[in-house]
Order: C-alpha cells, then sequence, then structure tokens
C-alpha cells in the first residue's frame, strides 16, 4: 500500500521529529509512506496565507482525505477499515497553524477528524501517523490494538 502525508511546514518539536521518525520506521514493514512537506507561509494575512498555502496542496493534483476537527469522527477500527476501503494508495492533508483555504476544504475526498478537540499540526502528524499504524495492526491483528 502507497501512502502520501501531505502537511504544511516542518516539524519543529523534537518530540514531534522523533514521534514522526518512529511511526515512519514502525510503518515501513507495512507501505510505502512518503512524506511532502508544503512551504509555510510567513505573512501576516492569515486569509492570504490560507491561500497561498492551498495553492501548493492544489498544485500537487491528488486526490485526499483533509484532517480538520469539523470531519467524521471514527473509532481506530473504523479508520483502519476507511484507510484500506482506499484501495492501494491514500492521501492525508494535515494543514498548518491556521488549517487550509476554503479550496482545499472543497476539494478534499473526504474529510476525517482526529478529534474534537484542537492540536497542534506537529501534534496531529504524531497522532496520524500512530493511526494508521494502528490500523495496520488492526488488519494484520499483530497484537497492537486490544
Amino acid at each position: 500500500m502507497k501512502i502520501h502525508l501531505i502537511w504544511v511546514g516542518k516539524t519543529k518539536e523534537q518530540f514531534a521529529i522523533e514521534g514522526v521518525r518512529k511511526y515512519l520506521g514502525r510503518l515501513k514493514s507495512y507501505a510505502d509512506v512518503r512524506v511532502t512537506e508544503i512551504r509555510e507561509e510567513k505573512v501576516k494575512d492569515s486569509h492570504r496565507m490560507l491561500e497561498r498555502e492551498g495553492e501548493r496542496i492544489l498544485k500537487l493534483r491528488t486526490p485526499y482525505v483533509l484532517l480538520d476537527e469539523k470531519g467524521k469522527m471514527l473509532t481506530s477500527t473504523r479508520f483502519a477499515e476507511f484507510v484500506f476501503s482506499h484501495g492501494p494508495e491514500i492521501s492525508f492533508v494535515v494543514g498548518g497553524a491556521y488549517g487550509v483555504s476554503e479550496q482545499v476544504k472543497k476539494a478534499a475526498r473526504e474529510t476525517v477528524a482526529l478529534s474534537k478537540m484542537t492540536f497542534t499540526h506537529d501534534m496531529a502528524r504524531i497522532f496520524l501517523l500512530e493511526q494508521i499504524y494502528r490500523s495496520f495492526t488492526i488488519v494484520n491483528r499483530r497484537g497492537y490494538h486490544h
């Protein structure tokens, strides 16, 4: 399976870098995981920032699932079913500090929430990777998920 993770900006916190590295390493035996970091805008106008970042995301021309707190809430088991129902390839988009533009929201195949709470984008990356890893252990009955 191929998984494409698209996120805005670089992972900044050292603990998050280690968490991302940990789950990317665990996923190697299950899937081909590729990360694309979209350059983060540094302008004061948040609307313009989202527009520019959104243009970069849409320029990739790949169908994607958007992570957003207003998205569909899934249990870990349902998320595993969701991931595997998308066939041999799935892409996820994680926005930056201010989320994503309306165009990015509208272009998403589907929208999924990690939680109703808001997380930093560094934390969202770790949570997403952990849930993807958990999905593979659920499907392959590896005992990680109880």
